[in-house]
């Protein structure tokens, strides 16, 4: 058997779902001293709603690790990936390739995971991208089903058939999926899931009967079926067993993963849920027969059951209906499976299983069992594995070319995707209207009114004292209403200090424009906003003014009303801002139209006020 290895496998399951082949693998490739880095389930279909309890583990999972990675047991890691539920549209895959293969690459080179080997159970377009990251030494598929069937679109069929031609071993559960594959690589081989003999033959007589409660009190006999409830299986002929014999009692352990409504009706069926594997031993040993209830499909055509193994290592005798892979078991095994096409049929095959009391039949069920063992089978397997690695050594290919592939995806990596981000993310700020739309909740706008007073708040004045644009329009505004008769008072308030004092280089800009000196209040030591809103309100309840005109830019307005609530909230202030080619533009919210494109200085000033408000509430100010 293989060891020493670095191994990560695509699973196509979660670790915590039904014990199957992936987890069984994995684990034994795990024990016999391999690092293994088992990757859950990265998506097949878009999930439902009966997926959300799968969704729920996985974010706990996510946050029980480390971003998703943890030790389950020594050498053994699981990755749970928070990816986007769209496997097959082109920009979730991007998405998730970007997200999904950073954190891989990080994690591989911290524990330092090399030369890998890279198994995969999945044949998606999402599993492909993780191989076509990383340098390995082999690439197996297993091919377990038709995911062709069970995702309905011709894209999985498209990513498949690259899988398969660029594998360099597939191992097949049964002989269609075999064939399928022959026609695009000839290295296949045939491994249905086998049966861990330890777990399921000899602990059968070392359970704990406590643990089996549910079962010991259903009435005899038990027609027991293991395995996910699921929409393959036929759910008419489980009605019919039940409703035809209500003497038998019809016991389905397994999650559910389809409507069962109709099924629970029925007072003789069972719905124990999904038990831990370890214990299914105990629950089978309490089966009178076991059954393979399933429907006949594209999706079924392709399954070897696995409970079938399950059910014989126990001598349990299994009645199911005609699939492929049991009728081909069947010819290689005397016929122990008792079969069925139609559900009078079943009823009758079960019966007559019931009946069977012959020891011989329950020594062969168990010595067809042991022949598939998980053992043997992973012994095979590795087997052809290490071939396929010995055979690539002495072909080999040229240092050149894997040295090519390595700068290629360096260089894809660190500069072709960063700059397409780059000229979307622009394309986006700068040429469309979705900063403009940021800024529409920042403004408040209100139409003037006669006021005791004018306030103007600051905007800037560089080092050489002179006023700037902004300072030009807000003094400009308030001069405009001053002059119309809205107020017979100018405040202007700023206590910054630079070469000259901000609210003295607007009193002389007013002055200048033809103000009365007397007319002009200066409130000289607010450095911020909340101070101006602070030191405003106390010149105005010295002289009990209760109404004001505010003055300032539109998208500071929102976290002035903010901190006003808070300080002045008896004082009635007017927000009316300036309209200055600073906030010029034409965007319609209704049409969508955009004529004039932002600026850098814009974005930095709507960033500059988000920031602020957030500031103030954390300082408590609003």
């Amino acid at each position: 058997m293989i060891s020493n290895e670095n191994i990560i496998c695509i699973s196509s399951i979660d670790w915590d779902f039904i014990w199957q082949g992936h987890q069984e693998i994995m684990s034994t490739f795990a024990k016999n001293g391999n690092r293994v880095l088992f990757i859950e389930n990265t998506g097949v279909r878009v999930p439902g709603i009966r997926d959300a309890g799968r969704v729920r583990k996985r974010l706990v999972n996510w946050f029980k690790g480390i971003k998703g990675f943890r030790e389950i047991n020594k050498n053994l890691y699981v990755y749970s990936p928070l990816l986007l539920p769209f496997p097959y549209s082109k920009l979730s895959r991007w998405i998730n390739r970007n997200f999904l293969l950073g954190s891989l690459k990080k994690w591989a080179k911290i524990m330092n995971f090399r030369d890998t080997i890279i198994w995969t159970f999945l044949p998606t377009g999402t599993a492909l991208d993780i191989i076509d990251e990383f340098d390995y030494k082999c690439l197996i598929y297993y091919c377990i089903a038709d995911f062709y069937e069970l995702a309905n679109t011709e894209r999985v069929r498209k990513t498949e058939n690259a899988l398969i031609k660029k594998a360099d071993v597939i191992f097949a559960q049964g002989k269609s999926l075999e064939e399928k594959c022959r026609k695009l690589n000839a290295n296949v081989h045939i491994f249905p899931f086998g049966v861990n003999i330890n777990i399921f033959y000899s602990t059968r007589n070392t359970l704990n009967k406590s643990d089996y409660n549910d079962i010991s009190k259903i009435k005899k006999p038990i027609i027991g079926y293991i395995g996910g409830i699921h929409r393959h299986i036929d759910f008419n002929l489980l009605r019919h067993i039940a409703t035809s014999n209500p003497d038998w009692s019809l016991v389905l352990i397994g999650p559910l993963q389809a409507d069962v409504s109709s099924l629970k009706e029925i007072p003789n069926i069972v719905f124990l849920g999904q038990k831990d594997f370890h214990l299914l031993p105990g629950y089978i040993k309490e089966f009178d027969v076991g059954i393979i209830p399933y429907l006949k499909n594209e999706y079924t055509d392709t399954v070897y059951p696995t409970k079938l193994n399950e059910y014989h290592i126990l001598g349990k005798p299994v009645v199911g209906t005609y699939l492929p892979e049991i009728v081909a078991f069947n010819q290689k095994n005397e016929n122990l499976v008792l079969l069925a096409q139609t559900k009078e049929e079943f009823v009758r095959q079960v019966k007559n299983a019931i009946e069977q009391k012959d020891s011989n039949l329950v020594n062969l069920r168990i010595e067809s069992a042991k022949r598939h063992s998980w053992d043997i089978r992973i012994a095979e397997m590795s087997s052809v594995i290490e071939e396929a690695i010995q055979k690539k050594k002495i072909i080999g290919y040229p240092d050149w070319q894997k040295r090519f592939k390595q700068i290629y995806r360096i260089a894809r990596r660190r500069f072709v995707k960063p700059a397409f981000v780059f000229v979307v993310l622009w394309l986006l700020v700068f040429y469309t209207p979705l900063i403009w739309y940021a800024a529409e909740p920042l403004k408040i706008v209100n139409k003037p009114q006669k006021a005791d007073a004018i306030v103007v708040f600051a905007g800037g004045v560089g080092e050489s004292g002179k006023a700037g644009q902004g300072y030009e329009e807000r003094v400009d505004y308030a001069i405009k209403l001053y002059k119309q008769g809205y107020a017979a008072h100018l405040i202007f308030s700023s206590g910054a200090q630079f070469v000259f004092n901000e609210a003295e280089v607007m009193k002389s800009l007013a002055v200048s424009l033809g103000v009365p000196g007397d007319a002009i209040i200066l409130e000289e030591k607010a450095a911020n906003t909340y101070q101006n809103v602070k030191f405003t309100k106390e010149i105005l309840d010295k002289r009990s003014w209760k109404k004001v005109l505010l003055i300032s830019s539109p998208y500071h307005m929102s976290r002035i009303s903010l901190v006003v609530k808070k300080v002045a909230p008896e004082i009635n202030f007017i927000y009316i801002p300036i309209q200055g080619r600073f906030y010029s533009h034409d965007v319609s919210l209704k049409n969508k139209r955009l004529t004039k494109r932002i600026s850098l200085k814009q974005i930095k000033g709507i960033i500059h006020e988000y920031l602020g408000i957030i500031y103030y509430f954390w300082k408590g100010w609003i």
